[in-house]
């Protein structure tokens, strides 16, 4: 049975927890500044004319500069040049993250709006090794909340027990091989650990 109305689905559900709505307020309060600046991850959720994107960003914490308690500031470092989240951002600002912290379960929500900036004065003290990225991404934010453990108790996500061997999963030379049957694999696998050790930044 499909749920197509509004009506239907908060029935199902039933009403929202008051805590729920006590957590969402539209700046970073101390508490949650402080999961973002311990943050070494995130997912940053964009949307544009070709679709949807989701990207993982991730740094040393702190990696996520907070401006100030309504601006952060994510530095966008090397990668594929495809720059999809980009690329939606400069169609339609509307960004959302999805903020981790190793070993802690709640999850932290922010939604905002983005804006690209290459202003040395914002990427400079972003730099690594002596290279700040080519451009940042500031997001003045609209709301912010944190998202239970439950999650990431199901899922057992810190767990080390419940980690796989990398070797039982395909690599990325052979997930491209079954997107492109031509494509040499084990060249691509064996080049990768020195390619990614030499452009991280």
């Amino acid at each position: 049975m499909w749920i197509d109305d509004e009506a239907a689905l908060k029935a199902l559900y039933g009403p929202v927890g008051e805590a729920s709505i006590a957590k969402e307020v539209p700046h970073l309060t101390p508490a949650y500044r402080a999961l973002v600046k311990a943050s070494p991850f995130c997912v940053l959720a964009t949307a544009g004319p070709e679709g949807l994107d989701a990207t993982p960003r991730g740094d040393p914490p702190g990696f996520i500069r907070v401006l100030d308690e309504r601006t952060i500031l994510i530095p966008d470092r090397r990668g594929n040049n495809r720059i999809d989240s980009l690329l939606n951002i400069v169609r339609d600002p509307r960004v959302a993250l999805l903020v981790m912290v190793p070993g802690v379960a709640e999850t932290l929500r922010i939604n905002g709006r983005g804006r690209i900036t290459t202003d040395p004065a914002l990427l400079g003290p972003t730099a690594i090794d002596g290279k700040a990225p080519v451009s940042g991404l500031v997001i003045s934010i609209e709301t912010v909340y944190f998202q239970c453990s439950r999650a990431l108790i199901r899922s057992r996500l810190w767990d080390p027990a419940a980690q796989r061997p990398r070797g039982e999963l395909p690599s990325p030379g052979q997930m491209l091989k079954s997107a492109k049957e031509s494509f040499d694999a084990e060249a691509y696998d064996q080049a990768l650990p020195g390619r990614v050790a030499t452009t991280l930044y």
